[in-house]
């Protein structure tokens, strides 16, 4: 390009508009930022596995039944990338934080707890003849949408208790993931996707991980992969052991907004009969 050309394609520029900080160090990724790319691509694997399962089923019979250790083997590239979401804010924290880890953490969360899936909506429900083609898109696109929705909030809304607004997005693909291995797609469990997709960008307070919370929850995903590993190798209690699991996670998302709901009622009958005692 001459330098004709280069004045002419910066006429009409204001100096202002031009991107201006550490352009240098926003390349530079840190330790988390190797944990959000682990993450995101976990994710893209994932989803892989399960496309290749399709395609494979196709060519062959063309008929696509969801091959168990094809689905084991995605919800695991899944509970990794979850693993890595759960570290990466630790190590930001205690190491040094490069200046775009909070896009490329929310960018893999996309890909690895809004994409993934709900792709995985659409392998579990889209072939089987059960349910319209057009309800288990509108589920997939819900699943994907409020994620969206969710990160962008959490980008720009925080709450005064600390706590997540809505139920985090990786427990929320976790729950769907739920619904995919323990159900066969009908109605009711579309409904149950849905209703995930609402929890996701509701306002109900959700405890952050921290501390003996973040042990927790890492030796539940711990746990999970462990029993996924046990189904997806067939080996005698597998399909118990996965029906406990995913049983339990619906149990735990379906319990906290019930529990934070009690405790908003209480605190509403507290502050009346406060009320009541000064009158």
């Amino acid at each position: 390009m001459t330098t004709a050309d280069a004045g002419w394609s910066m006429e009409g520029v204001d100096e202002d508009e031009e991107p201006r900080g550490p352009v240098g160090k926003a390349f530079r990724l840190s330790a988390a930022d190797s944990l959000s790319l682990g993450n995101a691509i976990c994710g893209f694997m994932a989803v892989c596995v399960l496309a290749w399962s399709a395609i494979a089923q196709l060519q062959q019979s063309r008929e696509f039944h969801p091959d168990p250790r094809y689905f084991a083997t995605a919800v695991v590239l899944l509970l990794i990338g979850a693993t890595c979401d759960l570290f990466d804010g630790l190590v930001a924290r205690k190491f040094r934080a490069s200046a775009m880890g909070a896009e490329l953490d929310n960018l893999a969360d996309v890909i690895s707890f809004g994409f993934a899936p709900a792709f995985m909506v659409v392998a579990w429900a889209g072939f089987s003849q059960k349910l319209p083609l057009w309800l288990v898109l509108c589920a997939a696109v819900s699943v994907l949408a409020a994620g969206v929705v969710r990160l962008a909030r959490f980008a720009c809304v925080k709450t005064k208790s600390g706590d997540f607004m809505g139920l985090p997005i990786p427990m929320g693909a976790m729950t769907v993931v739920s619904i995919v291995l323990l159900f066969e797609p009908s109605y009711f469990t579309v409904i149950g996707v849905f209703a995930v997709a609402w929890l996701m960008v509701s306002r109900i307070e959700y405890p952050k991980p921290k501390g003996n919370l973040a042990a927790v929850v890492l030796a539940w995903i711990m746990v999970n992969v462990a029993c996924l590993t046990i189904w997806a190798a067939d080996l005698t209690g597998g399909d118990l052991l996965i029906q406990i699991g995913a049983s339990m996670q619906i149990a735990l998302v379906s319990a906290i907004p019930l529990r934070v709901l009690m405790f908003k009622r209480e605190q509403r009958k507290e502050r009346k009969e406060t009320e009541s005692v000064v009158r």
